[in-house]
């Protein structure tokens, strides 16, 4: 195998496939990334079983063949070549990388012991990448970071003809919104529980690729979704496992709610939890025409601030985690944003509080986010 290929391209490319291989695995094969030259083609891809990353980009080749070497080893390599054309050519266990007065000289793994990427299901629909980025970075913040509950990692995605709902979950909080999509008659109805990790990096490498084609397969052998857009990628296992019906627990209608800037609640918030203890929760009273927010409990530094705020209904005061107020209020693409009290069975202790977008003239698919604090965080 003979080829060579444009250093940036190369690198980006690498960059995009090894980004999916998981940190750490127990076959040393599994942490290859494949290199297959034909024609004018160069496929580069990589797979663990579970997650799968192709990527095809436009190279000089003059020997086709194919070759696996260490996906990470060459992702550094290729991010730290000078700015010159990078060539490849094999030399029997080895392969060797020039670019310039550089050169680089790696062992190969044996191709016959890497297993066969999965084929792409059939199309169940396609949606821009600006809006799959969008929905996907307003809700995969609320899932678990815990790999003791594998099914709570997941985000959790419902298709109908047109729209996909998107909802994750880590038990203390909820983030719920929709997107519009173009998708076929057989694709309704279908749920894919997709790591949120997969999703994240899908989002950030396809958000400005243009239309993301879509496909979800469920059956008995195999459970997988496949994201593709241009000349990349990406397939993925779904998570096993029941989801909690968390869409139950948003409310229909609420009437006590609070309206405040958006950027403003955020950077006050961050001002007033710097004094805090890790973990510890904020103070916020929410009164006519402010809402004041305290942090107590330190015994070498206090903070409080108030900003304007409308409030519809009766005061109320709840204790939050900044953290996770903020993670929600990054969801909201509006000026202004809603706060809203729900009702508890028990008095004393305040409701899950609702955030969501407030204000927007023109209704976007970005205003259906709906972000839910569990009453397990609220504390008096």
């Amino acid at each position: 195998m003979k080829f060579q290929v444009n250093k940036d391209v190369l690198s980006e490319a690498v960059s995009f496939a090894v980004r999916l291989l998981p940190q750490r695995t127990t076959l040393p094969i599994l942490g290859g990334i494949l290199i297959e030259a034909d024609a004018n083609a160069l496929r580069l891809s990589v797979f663990d079983y579970e997650v799968s990353a192709q990527a095809e980009i436009v190279a000089k080749v003059e020997e086709s063949g194919r070759v696996l070497v260490s996906g990470r080893l060459l992702s550094e390599i290729a991010s730290k070549l000078p700015n010159a054309p990078v060539e490849f050519a094999t030399d029997g266990s080895k392969v060797t990388v020039s670019c310039g007065s550089t050169k680089f000289s790696l062992l190969t793994m044996p191709v016959d012991e890497y297993p066969t990427l999965p084929e792409i299901p059939l199309l169940s629909g396609t949606i821009s990448g600006e809006a799959f980025a969008n929905a996907v970075g307003q809700i995969a913040v609320a899932a678990s970071k815990d790999d003791v509950t594998p099914v709570l990692t997941g985000v959790q995605i419902e298709a109908s003809e047109k729209t996909l709902s998107f909802v994750a979950t880590d038990r203390y909080r909820v983030a719920l919104c929709e997107a519009s999509w173009n998708g076929s008659k057989d694709a309704d109805g279908s749920v894919a529980l997709v790591p949120a990790r997969t999703l994240q990096e899908v989002a950030k490498t396809f958000g400005n690729q243009g239309d993301i084609q879509i496909s979800i397969a469920k059956t008995d052998d195999r459970e997988m979704i496949a994201f593709k857009a241009n000349n990349r990628s990406v397939t993925s296992l779904l998570l096993k496992g029941n989801f909690p019906p968390v869409k139950s627990l948003f409310p229909a209608e609420i009437e006590n709610y609070a309206v405040v800037a958006t950027q403003d609640l955020i950077d006050s918030t961050r001002r007033v939890s710097l004094v805090l203890e890790r973990e510890a929760p904020l103070r916020y009273s929410f009164d006519d025409g402010k809402v004041s927010m305290e942090a107590t409990g330190n015994e070498t530094a206090q903070a409080s601030e108030n900003i304007s705020a409308e409030l519809e209904g009766k005061e109320i005061v709840v204790s939050l985690k900044p953290q996770f107020l903020i993670d929600g209020l990054a969801g909201v693409h509006s000026e202004f944003v809603k706060i809203a009290f729900t009702n508890n069975e028990n008095p004393n202790k305040p409701g899950p509080v609702l955030i969501s977008s407030h204000g927007s003239k023109e209704k976007t698919a970005a205003d259906s986010y709906r972000y839910l604090l569990q009453p397990n965080l609220l504390v008096r």
